[in-house]
């Protein structure tokens, strides 16, 4: 056990977006108000996120990456946990493996978000060996949260829009949880039209729950990396995996309730920012 006075660290492997919130610019904010010193590796840098805006400039950081891990290796930098999440390129994958391979300890936490497909669609920049590279880099993570198309994906599986049933849901945590992770939070569930949420499993008590809410009318680009964050957030600061997907939902859902009732665009993201305060009485640090 560590003390009270120990500083959780991670390392947040992410793009930069300078415009429309997701990745780097919601993950930072939010495990730092978290209490959680959070280092940047980038894998790219773009002006702004790639949903439903174009022009946009693209920077590849692939051939940076393995001098950060040399760097940060001679440091003697210690990581209480590492997660990942959009990856600019192929080789990246097995940069990341690396990465995890550098500076896994018994103790830490791996989370992968395994970002590469929304909708029933890979992304565009992606071709689709990309996904089975996306496989074996969720193999090393202790924790996966993908949505349902990055499900279907690794899993080989086709995809089926919801609405869901139980036993559906059921299924595809257990075969995600036997790609390698011992825990599995698939965002993007819904067994009626009204609500969306997350699942959780844990294959070491075989417990499976379902954390939803009311479904918010629009599409809110960046949600997942808010999620995400909100989670790791909440089980750094000693919460169950049940119980930090449930401050994760809350969380991303006044952020999207704030946004439409707002009517700002959905496409530059949603407002988390001013959510941060009802986010840390939830993780009981203010």
């Amino acid at each position: 056990m560590k003390n009270k006075e120990h500083q959780k660290r991670i390392a947040a492997i992410h793009d930069l977006s300078g415009f429309g919130k997701c990745s780097l610019t919601v993950a930072l904010p939010i495990l730092s108000a978290a209490g959680i010193e959070t280092c940047a590796l980038p894998t790219a840098v773009l002006s702004t996120h790639t949903g439903g805006i174009s022009g946009y400039t693209y920077r590849d950081l692939t051939a940076d990456m393995r001098p950060f891990i040399q760097h940060w290796k001679s440091l003697n930098i210690k990581f209480d946990a590492i997660y990942s999440g959009f990856l600019g390129s192929f080789e990246q994958l097995e940069i990341v493996k690396e990465f995890f391979d550098t500076f896994k300890t018994k103790d830490n936490l791996i989370l992968v978000d395994p970002v590469m497909a929304d909708n029933g669609e890979l992304y565009r920049i992606f071709k689709p060996e990309f996904a089975q590279g996306m496989r074996s880099l969720c193999k090393k993570a202790d924790i996966i949260v993908p949505n349902l198309t990055e499900a279907a994906l690794l899993l080989n599986e086709p995809y089926h829009p919801g609405p869901y049933t139980q036993a559906y849901i059921e299924n595809i945590l257990k075969k995600l949880s036997r790609l390698g992770p011992e825990k599995v939070v698939l965002t993007g569930v819904y067994l009626k039209e009204e609500e969306l949420g997350a699942a959780t499993y844990d294959y070491k008590t075989g417990i499976i729950e379902f954390v939803l809410t009311q479904k918010i009318p629009g599409y809110y680009h960046g949600t997942g990396d808010i999620f995400a964050s909100a989670l790791l957030s909440a089980l750094l600061n000693n919460f169950s995996l049940n119980e930090a997907a449930q401050i994760a939902v809350n969380f991303t859902a006044d952020s999207i309730r704030r946004t439409y009732k707002a009517k700002t665009d959905y496409r530059f993201g949603v407002n988390f920012e001013q959510c941060i305060p009802d986010f840390l009485k939830e993780l009981k640090l203010v």
